[in-house]
């Protein structure tokens, strides 16, 4: 099994309700990227719960705004 598993679906997951809740977005946004990078962190940190790391990706996604970094 990967064991970047939890990780790889809670980066998915929050990036398609992402996608799906905010028009105008592009699937290639670099906010994705950031994303990644900030569960990245989360998962080396500790948290293996992929619904856990969906939650944080959605949190960090709204604080982001329309703001790219």
């Amino acid at each position: 099994m990967d064991d970047k598993f939890p990780l790889r679906t809670a980066v998915e997951r929050a990036w398609t309700v992402h996608l799906e809740t905010n028009q105008g977005v592009e699937p290639a946004d670099q906010r994705r990227c950031l994303l990644e990078r900030y569960l990245t962190k989360k998962w080396q940190g500790g948290e293996s719960d992929p619904d856990e790391l969906t939650c944080h990706g959605l949190s960090y996604l709204d604080r982001l705004g329309g703001e790219i970094c």
